[in-house]
């Protein structure tokens, strides 16, 4: 008899009352490590264009375009997410045929690229055709993250692993408040000092040097496109399209077709709604007789602290609730917040705390729960192009919901009206949750 018999416990019980980082390696540190480097400037460049389009747009439109200036600032973000909804297609079944640390590189250099050469923009046409293939390349390196950490991280400590990385996004949005922060402070090109954001959004490119000698393909998926091939010498078939296989059986068609659901509920409550309240602050600061380009800068570093509080703590969150629980609580909170930050009249100081918590949801939890469940529906042959297609699939849908919002701030002559009315897709994300599975404490699908 062992002395975990004697003690009264069975191996299993004595391993999962182990801490949930036993067993991680200093690779699977590293392999998070350099996923991260590539979100964190994925969520970078998302959010500098939207703290600085309204500058880019008094920049670049031309006098008659600039009679309505919520259009084409929507126009710019819908057409940004129409690129990152067909990239993260393209490049999730990519990385399913040519692997994970390749697919990863290549889209990493190439958003990185654009990026930059987006501060060379001399019209709008041109800007928002650099936004579309930014877009492109943007899309393609989330769900190769994604599912090399979930591949290679043990179960236990995958959706804390998943947490970490997604925090990435946060990481790079608040890395852009910052940024932001001090080109509006000190406006070193005045009124062009926006195009100096997305010149410092091209620095991602060297990462790519790291990641080719610090990262290790997934061998999880490398094992599964091997058997694949066996098979397929073995006169078993050819293996199948992967974006057709995720479409294959029934229970496959209902998880793609939910959880696509509740992408678009966080894609549109983000973009068509928390991503205005830059404006929003800056119409409450004025309403309080505050001098303009203070407090939005301000509550976009309070917004992103939220979303990475948010992120680093929503693995451990998700395992001691469970996942439909979790994704119930978070668009509960998201619509709640929403309402609260759209009415919210009163002081200031109150309403950076309000612009904490929203960023707690809307942007936290609310994409974070992409990274913890869905490799957590599909098996390895397919993971990346599944994850992939739910996560921006959505956005060849959400693309024209933020020039919808900006026709609404338009025509209704104001933020709120626009903003709360977008903001009741969260209702949807009250409702789903329950009608999928519950996967907490299972082992990764083969």
């Amino acid at each position: 008899m062992n002395f975990q018999e004697r003690e009264g416990q069975t191996p299993d019980a004595a391993a999962a009352n182990l801490p949930w980082y036993t067993g991680l390696t200093q690779q699977h540190w590293r392999t998070l490590w350099g996923s991260y480097l590539g979100w964190i400037f994925d969520g970078f460049e998302a959010f500098a264009l939207v703290l600085s389009l309204p500058f880019a747009m008094k920049s670049l439109l031309t006098p008659e375009q600039a009679q309505t200036p919520s259009f084409y600032a929507g126009l710019a973000i819908g057409i940004t997410l129409l690129g990152w909804g067909i990239g993260g297609l393209i490049g999730g079944v990519l990385s399913d045929y040519i692997g994970r640390k390749r697919m990863m590189m290549f889209s990493i250099f190439f958003y990185a690229l654009f990026t930059g050469l987006t501060a060379f923009s001399t019209s709008f046409a041109a800007l928002a055709l650099l936004r579309f293939v930014t877009g492109l390349a943007i899309g393609s390196e989330w769900s190769t993250g994604i599912a090399l950490v979930s591949e290679t991280w043990p179960d236990k400590a995958r959706p804390k692993g998943c947490g970490f990385l997604q925090s990435g996004f946060g990481g790079g949005a608040l890395l852009a408040a910052v940024v932001w922060y001090f080109l509006s402070h000190y406006q070193p090109l005045g009124a062009e000092s926006w195009r100096l954001i997305f010149a410092v959004g091209a620095l991602p490119a060297f990462c790519v040097l790291y990641l080719r000698r610090a990262l290790d393909e997934s061998e999880k998926w490398a094992s599964a496109v091997k058997a694949q091939r066996q098979a397929e010498k073995d006169g078993k078939g050819a293996r199948p399209f992967t974006l057709a296989e995720i479409f294959r059986s029934a229970e496959s068609r209902r998880l793609v077709i939910l959880t696509t659901i509740l992408s678009f509920v966080t894609t549109v409550g983000w973009w068509a709604v928390s991503s205005w309240m830059p404006g929003y602050t800056e119409q409450l600061a004025h309403l309080h007789g505050e001098p303009a380009g203070v407090w939005a800068p301000r509550m976009s570093l309070i917004y992103n602290i939220g979303a990475i509080c948010a992120y680093v703590a929503s693995g451990f969150i998700a395992d001691a609730l469970g996942r439909r629980l979790y994704l119930f609580l978070t668009f509960a909170g998201s619509l709640g917040f929403s309402i609260l930050t759209y009415t919210w009249q009163g002081d200031l100081e109150t309403f950076m705390v309000i612009a904490f918590f929203n960023g707690v949801f809307t942007l936290g939890f609310a994409f974070s729960w992409m990274a913890i469940y869905l490799v957590e529906l599909f098996s390895s042959v397919v993971r990346a192009t599944a994850a992939g297609f739910i996560f921006n699939a959505a956005r060849l849908v959400a693309w024209i919901f933020p020039i919808i919002a900006g026709v609404m701030v338009t025509t209704m002559g104001g933020l709120s009206h626009a903003a709360l009315i977008m903001g009741s897709v969260y209702v949807i994300g009250l409702i789903v949750p329950w009608f999928l599975p519950e996967t907490k404490g299972k082992p990764l699908p083969e």
